[in-house]
């Protein structure tokens, strides 16, 4: 079993400090919009869990600044990682960093 996160490693299942419910609010709000739960999902489901922006905005329906926004609200939050390959930056999605935000909730 994954723990949650290093703010609040045992998830919700005792009280948490403000300053822990502060970097949880800030990772849950990196994943409360719909495209970035569309971009983790699209990421999954690429081989190796990795594309580059121009994979992801046909998919989404949105332009690559927009998309190229969201990832980096997820990178951020730590929940993707950027590579530059050339020209291109490729983003892949951490899963270990998905599992930790989902031991908090469970």
């Amino acid at each position: 079993m994954v723990g949650g996160p290093a703010c609040c490693p045992s998830g919700l299942g005792a009280p948490i400090a403000r300053a822990t419910a502060e970097e949880l609010a800030g990772l849950l709000k990196a994943v409360a919009d719909p495209a970035r739960l569309q971009i983790l999902a699209l990421l999954r489901s690429m081989p190796n869990c990795e594309a580059c922006v121009c994979d992801l905005t046909e998919p989404l329906a949105l332009a690559q600044p927009t998309v190229s926004h969201h990832l980096k609200v997820l990178a951020g939050a730590g929940l993707v990682m950027a590579e530059k390959r050339g020209y291109w930056t490729w983003y892949r999605v951490l899963p270990s960093r998905l599992g930790e935000l989902s031991a908090v909730l469970a």
